[in-house]
């Protein structure tokens, strides 16, 4: 039956595909030439389809530059889909197949979408997202979101899923118990595969110029289940350990490099009057961010080892050392007392007491609640090592697949919709708005025609005084299936005096990401087993370490949690991820 509905979905949209309106291959080919360099007739980086939607509109090139655009002008960028005052960005060119649009059909697709606490703190009501407003305007594809109530995304999700009744676009499709493939599979996602060229040129050129890009958006099977938000380059790492600078003044220290050092300036810190200068705990995973931890090769979670082989972190040689350390650091009263319960709010009221003199986060985040709010300024250390000299490592890479996946359901009422609405996130107009949000009130354009936050607009200047780390959701999108250029686009990085984007670059550029676990993908068998395997393992690895290092367990309890983790199913644990990185290897 499934196999039927798939079919007469296809059929369906082939059948459309032959309708007056509809993309070529002809528009689909010059995409695509444009993307990955080919020749097709093309010159330059404007094409016959850019023009598509859009005649006898002006060229708005004249707006390059630091002149103030009048109302007249602003309504017109913002209302067409001619991109010909933006610049090349990256060395690839960014898409402009516009052929779909306007839609030639009046359509309501029904998007199932989870928020979080900042963006419905700035947006109650994603139906009044402003960029979402303005992709329904330039597209002409109505959009009614679907957003579950807070803390109850998963019940929802499931929920929804039982029942039959899908809407047309699920966003953050992964939620699918055993993964997107496992949705294909089930007959509830929509097998893309042999739409994507025709129906998505846009994205279907820009995952295919770039290898890792291709790599990651597809099954190990070859299959297309969902579009995935990727990026034009792999993202600087984003956490890391950052120092107060008045405590690198107070204690006359340099910034430490070893795990020895670290010791020491935290104990120099203390007796300068930090009461509790490491801020230990992290909502991003507690204890375990890599950060100390990875000097001794004991890694969060699942990491490659030299040989190319899957490992499990908390089982590797140097736990009990690294245990004995934090015990120690423990008793000595160097991290905060709370670090094992305290959540984000709590971590960030301390982080500006003078209780606190070095944080475990991101610069983004730091920049916003130290600098901007606080002037406090700060510097990063990179992860420490046991040894002078030795490369510092860290388990971040994203591998340029960013942000968020969004499926297409097979009761979507109208497929060729819903994949125009999805494909025009991948296109040079696209990227700017969801990027960078409207143009005029938040974003300008420089003279090399790249956007960039209008000083006098409402990102800096936003009426409800909402801190710049919640305006990154009220005036763009920060998550979602699309082309997320995240250094030149999020604001915490690239505003004038920010030095977060100069920290996230000297991380990545300085120490070893070769450890990281790349985006496999789970057999929906693998994804149930791992499931029940890793939430045993985690509980396990979480009591045991944290009450070990809080002197609750002696050290040498240590292995008594490895015996149990190898009872408890570890080495299946490991086989089930190695089997998915062969495979991803593979592709």
């Amino acid at each position: 039956m499934k196999k039927k509905l798939v079919s007469l979905l296809l059929a369906c949209a082939l059948v459309v595909s032959a309708l007056p309106g509809c993309g070529n291959a002809d528009t689909t080919a010059s995409a695509e030439a444009e993307t990955t360099g080919t020749d097709s007739g093309a010159s330059g980086t404007e094409s016959a389809d850019n023009s598509a939607g859009t005649e006898g509109q002006e060229d708005l090139s004249s707006l390059r530059g630091n002149k103030t655009p009048t109302e007249d002008e602003i309504q017109k960028v913002n209302t067409t889909l001619n991109d010909t005052y933006l610049g090349d960005v990256f060395e690839e060119v960014i898409p402009n197949d516009y052929s779909a649009y306007p839609y030639k059909e009046d359509v309501t697709l029904d998007i199932w979408m989870p928020s979080n606490s900042i963006l419905a703190s700035v947006c109650p009501d994603l139906n009044d997202q402003r960029v979402f407003k303005q992709v329904e305007e330039l597209t002409g594809i109505k959009l009614n979101f679907i957003v579950p109530t807070l803390g109850e995304e998963t019940t929802d999700f499931n929920l929804m899923i039982a029942s039959g009744d899908l809407p047309d676009i699920i966003v953050d499709a992964s939620r699918y118990t055993g993964g997107v493939m496992a949705g294909v599979n089930d007959g509830a996602y929509l097998d893309l595969t042999d739409l994507i060229d025709e129906y998505m040129p846009n994205y279907s050129a820009w995952r295919n110029s770039d290898e890792e890009r291709r790599k990651t958006t597809v099954s190990d099977e070859g299959t297309i289940g969902a579009v995935y938000g990727i990026a034009p380059y792999n993202e600087w790492c984003w956490f890391g350990l950052l120092i107060k600078q008045e405590a690198l003044d107070k204690t006359g220290l340099p910034i430490p490099e070893t795990v020895d050092e670290l010791h020491d300036f935290l104990v120099a810190c203390k007796d300068a009057g930090y009461s509790q200068p490491l801020n230990y705990g992290s909502s991003y995973g507690q204890i375990f961010t890599g950060i100390i931890n990875g000097a001794y090769g004991v890694w969060d979670w699942n990491f490659v080892d030299e040989n190319g082989k899957v490992g499990w972190g908390p089982a590797q040689e140097g736990a009990k050392e690294y245990l004995t350390t934090m015990q120690n650091w423990y008793k000595e009263g160097l991290l905060n007392t709370d670090w094992a319960t305290a959540d984000f709010n709590q971590r960030m009221a301390e982080a500006i007491s003078d209780d606190c003199a070095v944080m475990m986060d991101s610069p983004d985040t730091m920049w916003g609640y130290w600098k901007e709010d606080n002037d406090i300024d700060f510097v990063a250390a990179l992860n420490p090592v046991l040894n002078k000299g030795d490369k510092s490592q860290q388990t971040y890479r994203n591998f340029k697949r960013s942000g968020s996946n969004a499926a297409i359901t097979t009761q979507c009422k109208n497929v060729e919709a819903a994949m125009a609405f999805l494909d025009f996130a991948y296109t040079k107009k696209g990227w700017e708005v969801y990027n960078f949000g409207t143009y005029g009130d938040i974003h300008l354009i420089d003279e090399n025609g790249m956007p960039y936050y209008n000083p006098d607009g409402l990102m800096y200047n936003d009426p409800d005084k909402q801190p710049l780390s919640n305006l990154i959701w009220k005036y763009r999108v920060h998550d979602f299936a699309d082309i997320r250029d995240e250094h030149h686009s999020n604001p915490l990085m690239a505003s004038e005096g920010s030095y977060s984007g100069d920290i996230r670059q000297y991380w990545t550029e300085n120490m070893d990401s070769s450890v990281t676990m790349p985006p496999v993908t789970l057999t929906p068998e693998e994804s149930s087993r791992e499931g029940e395997l890793g939430t045993v393992l985690s509980t396990m690895r979480n009591e045991y370490f944290s009450k070990i290092i809080m002197g609750q367990l002696p050290v040498d309890a240590y292995d008594e949690f490895l015996e149990k983790a190898k009872q408890q199913g570890m080495d299946e644990f490991i086989n089930i991820w190695q089997a998915a990185l062969d495979r991803y290897n593979a592709r």
